[in-house]
């Protein structure tokens, strides 16, 4: 975790996310990339990359820079190695455009509660971050005192197509010395799997990626849907971090259907960190 990038929009959920951001850049002695896209209607300056010669834009530039200035003037962002990105545009293409470009390794977005994606910040651009980045995303919701994790539970279907987003997972939970319990949510009718099934299923798992199973890291959740029975796991697991890999394009991995992941990002009072298949 060498480059990290935060959007902003000068909001408090932003800063919740540029605060821990900024702990994770100490942590990991890492370059802080902080976004603001200036998004401006597609109908008045086309499709394309902006052309910033544009009078318009450029006064809306000068505007945002003047407010990024003031913004970025805090305390806990002095000890930090920062590089600021103000550009006009659709925030998923820009914030698509920085990761590519300066090989992002994480991405730290604010989340203002539960109605709905389009209340992250960056406007409902933001489910497509969220959905088809191809580096991790970390969704913040409130102010973290410390970022220091103790407990995070992953939650999976434990395919082996989970296997690169597990191993991912577990050299960010490591670096924390923190503990991951693995979290499978059984669900009722077709898709119900006894005990025994479930753990022999995710035996196998851990076997090819060499990690041992006992009989504290495996948590088998009931419930009757995936999203809710993520958000119960991992509140009986007392977890402090949720992680849930993701189908990019295709959705929300296996059981992961639909919005599931979104909801689940949506409704966790707990930070969220997904991770592309």
């Amino acid at each position: 975790m060498k480059k990290i990038l935060v959007p902003v929009d000068f909001s408090t959920p932003s800063e919740n996310a540029l605060k821990v951001a900024a702990k994770l850049a100490i942590k990991n002695k890492a370059e802080l990339h902080i976004l603001h896209v200036i998004e401006l209607a597609e109908s008045l300056f086309g499709t394309e990359q902006f052309n910033v010669d544009n009078e318009q834009i450029l006064f809306f530039m000068k505007m945002a820079n003047k407010k990024f200035v003031e913004f970025l003037d805090k305390d806990y962002l002095k000890d930090v190695s920062i590089v600021e990105h103000v550009e006009p545009g659709s925030p998923s293409r820009i914030i698509r455009d920085v990761v590519e470009k300066n090989d992002i390794d994480i991405v730290v977005i604010g989340s203002s509660g539960a109605s709905g994606l389009k209340e992250i910040v960056v406007g409902s651009n933001t489910e497509k971050v969220v959905r088809f980045s191809e580096v991790p995303v970390m969704v913040i919701k409130k102010e973290l005192k410390n970022i220091d994790f103790k407990n995070a539970a992953f939650a999976s279907n434990f395919n082996f197509e989970s296997m690169e987003a597990f191993r991912t997972a577990k050299v960010f939970i490591d670096s924390f010395n923190a503990k991951m319990q693995l979290l499978y949510i059984n669900l009722p009718g077709n898709q119900f799997y006894s005990t025994a099934e479930i753990k022999d299923h995710i035996k196998n798992f851990l076997d090819k990626v060499e990690v041992p199973l006992t009989s504290d890291n495996v948590e088998i959740y009931n419930d009757y849907s995936t999203g809710e029975g993520i958000l119960n796991g991992a509140r009986s697991l007392k977890a402090d971090l949720i992680v849930i890999p993701t189908h990019g394009r295709k959705g929300i991995s296996h059981f992961f259907n639909g919005s599931v992941g979104e909801d689940v990002v949506n409704h966790s009072e707990l930070p969220v960190l997904t991770l592309k298949i």
